[in-house]
């Protein structure tokens, strides 16, 4: 189970203007900011669900990740993943974790993707027969043949996300956090990670956790979503609820846009 109770985080910014000037008086008096990216953040996810998290850019999303993962500690509040505190137990934390971020790369950028896979299993040291059987299984449901034996730089969009789907679940974890893992992806790959998607959770039972800015994925994956903005959860619903906030189509960029804005974010 994943619990957030009263999280709070504010990232301080320095600011100037452009300009030699402001460049050297910057050196003696500097200007910060301080902006709150998640604001008593609190909500509840059972075991086995997947879970749609959306709002516009800047809203916090990915800040919730990053302390859910143990990479960001909250200014306050209470988090735990599984019974462990992210930041705090960060080794065994991560050990039952799966990442993918759709804008960063897990792989090995110049070598073979199986390198990056055997690389990945020493990490997390992952038994042999363990290993050999999660690989064999996600080759199979991803698709990936022979792009076990292609460099990174040379796939595709598509096909890089599905290999670092499959390197996030190779060490076997029961939570995978997955940050807008569609984005930029044509509409057949998007319907092959959809598919992967379910098919894990049906199979694994792993809990889900996904941000996206294309309301088909949560269409097609979610049977609850949370909308944030400005740092704070203003909705928590089914899909159902979520639509009848929306409009008729939940999936147009217009009826999101109009979402949005009922919420005045």
């Amino acid at each position: 189970m994943i619990e957030m109770r009263g999280i709070c985080k504010t990232y301080r910014v320095r600011r100037r203007e452009a300009g030699l000037g402001h460049a050297v008086r910057s050196l003696f008096a500097q200007d910060y900011t301080d902006i709150p990216a998640l604001r008593d953040m609190t909500f509840t996810i059972p075991d086995g669900q997947i879970l749609g998290y959306i709002g516009p850019n800047g809203a916090g999303k990915s800040t919730t990740i990053k302390i859910l993962c143990g990479i960001l500690r909250p200014d306050s509040g209470m988090c735990t993943v599984n019974g462990m505190t992210p930041w705090a137990d960060r080794k065994k934390h991560v050990a039952r974790l799966g990442v993918v971020f759709g804008q960063r790369s897990q792989l090995w950028w110049d070598v073979p993707v199986m390198e990056s896979y055997l690389l990945l299993r020493d990490i997390y040291r992952v038994p042999g027969p363990d290993f050999r059987g999660n690989l064999d299984r996600l080759t199979a449901l991803l698709d990936l043949g022979d792009l076990l034996k292609t460099p990174a730089r040379m796939l595709s969009l598509g096909q890089r996300m599905r290999c670092e789907i499959a390197a996030a679940l190779l060490h076997g974890p029961q939570v995978l956090f997955l940050d807008e893992p569609t984005i930029g992806l044509d509409a057949v790959s998007k319907l092959q990670v959809r598919q992967f998607i379910l098919e894990q959770n049906r199979l694994c039972g792993t809990t889900v956790l996904l941000t996206t800015h294309d309301m088909q994925d949560i269409d097609a994956l979610c049977s609850r979503v949370l909308l944030i903005g400005k740092g704070q959860l203003l909705l928590d619903g089914d899909t159902a609820q979520i639509r009848k906030s929306a409009g008729e189509n939940l999936s147009t960029e217009e009826s999101v846009a109009d979402l949005y804005r009922r919420f005045g974010i």
